[in-house]
């Protein structure tokens, strides 16, 4: 699944506590994410909404990250480690386009797609996988960054979502952002 992707080392300055003044990520999943939940976050970097996704689905549910980078995964376990969430969090390496996520088909209440939908090779595979996972019903927070994905290639990406089985529930506003919360149908 590996196509442009954010370069590891970036990790560490995206996951830093500067951001935090940019984009508080317990704000931004919040209102998505309850306790006991199962979470799905392809391209999570080192954590930085991993974490707090793994405080908000409590001790009885679950994250799962995918990402393609060693590297990013090996960042995000330390942190996990060190903030005692690890066991929370399940770390997956995908091969392929796809995300290998096929054992939680129906069983995930939340996917967070936050900028890294402009990077894979294969939109129509990620939403594919990302649709066929979740519940009927669940939702998928869509967020590309402003400055780095032009209008029209965010609008792409939100076309093959909905293409995929998705329909729009709302534009909430993110700082430094384009987003929708989408509904799998």
């Amino acid at each position: 699944m590996s196509h442009r992707v954010c370069s590891w080392w970036l990790g560490y300055l995206l996951a830093s506590p500067l951001r935090r003044m940019l984009q508080d990520p317990r704000a931004i999943v919040q209102p998505y994410v309850s306790e006991g939940m199962t979470v799905i976050e392809p391209g999570p970097g080192m954590g930085f909404f991993t974490l707090e996704l793994a405080r908000l689905v409590g001790p009885k549910g679950r994250v799962v990250a995918i990402d393609v980078q060693p590297k990013m995964i090996e960042g995000l376990i330390r942190r996990a480690r060190k903030a005692n969430l690890a066991e929370r969090i399940e770390m997956r390496q995908p091969k392929g386009d796809h995300l290998g996520i096929d054992d939680l088909q129906g069983k995930v209440d939340f996917a967070l797609v936050f900028a890294m939908a402009h990077e894979v090779p294969s939109p129509v595979a990620l939403f594919v996988d990302i649709n066929d996972a979740l519940k009927p019903g669940a939702k998928m927070l869509l967020a590309e960054p402003l400055g780095h994905v032009c209008a029209k290639r965010y609008e792409d990406i939100l076309n093959t979502a909905k293409n995929m089985g998705f329909s729009i529930e709302s534009h909430p506003i993110i700082r430094r952002s384009r987003a929708a919360v989408l509904l799998r149908v």
